[in-house]
């Protein structure tokens, strides 16, 4: 199984629903592999279509088999709104080494909530003798 660097660049989103009802939301990421997580910038007052290209970078080992994008609404003062989130296999960048940005639904609720656009390569840890 795979074990080296996994790179994710975080392109943006488009169609999301909007969670702020009075103005555009203020969207970003959370990147979750195995245990480690990780928060992208908040793309402010850009609603549904935001644009991040942010590049985030995760130690793999053999146990992880996903990458799973929350994305979030950041709201002042009350608790951030869950937009919804992607779970992308990383079978096919361990095989391949690099999958171009493709574009993966966002759900929430079992409903298409838009969709974000992500970027994988894999570098493979060197083996050790």
């Amino acid at each position: 199984m795979a074990q080296g660097t996994l790179e994710v660049l975080l392109v943006g989103a488009k169609g999301l629903e909007n969670t702020d009802y009075l103005c555009n939301m203020d969207p970003y990421a959370v990147l979750v592999c195995t245990s480690q997580e990780q928060k992208s910038s908040v793309a402010s007052g850009k609603g549904s279509d935001p644009e991040w290209n942010e590049t985030f970078v995760f130690t793999v080992s053999e146990n992880a088999d996903n990458l799973i994008i929350k994305l979030l609404d950041n709201d002042a003062g009350t608790n951030d709104d869950i937009v919804g989130e992607a779970t992308i296999p990383l079978d096919a960048v361990y095989s391949e080494g690099n999958i171009p940005p493709t574009v993966y639904n966002v759900v929430k609720d079992e409903e298409y909530r838009g969709e974000i656009k992500i970027g994988l390569t894999f570098t493979p840890e060197e083996a050790r003798d």
